[in-house]
């Protein structure tokens, strides 16, 4: 095997590492993120209503 073949077999390596890296990083954050649970909608208030602010 010539050099340069050697140079583009370890540059397909790297390009194919890397790849499944990425695919790995993004199988994480699937999961990492679909488990958040978004529960029920918070509910808005109905127009013209003044909320009370407590500050003690």
């Amino acid at each position: 095997m010539t050099n340069a073949e050697e140079v583009i077999e370890r540059a397909h390596s790297i390009v194919a590492a890397l790849h499944a890296k990425r695919e790995r990083e993004a199988a994480r954050r699937k999961e990492l993120f679909g488990r958040i649970g978004t529960g029920k909608p918070l509910t808005m208030p109905r127009r013209g209503i003044q909320l009370s602010l407590k500050l003690q």
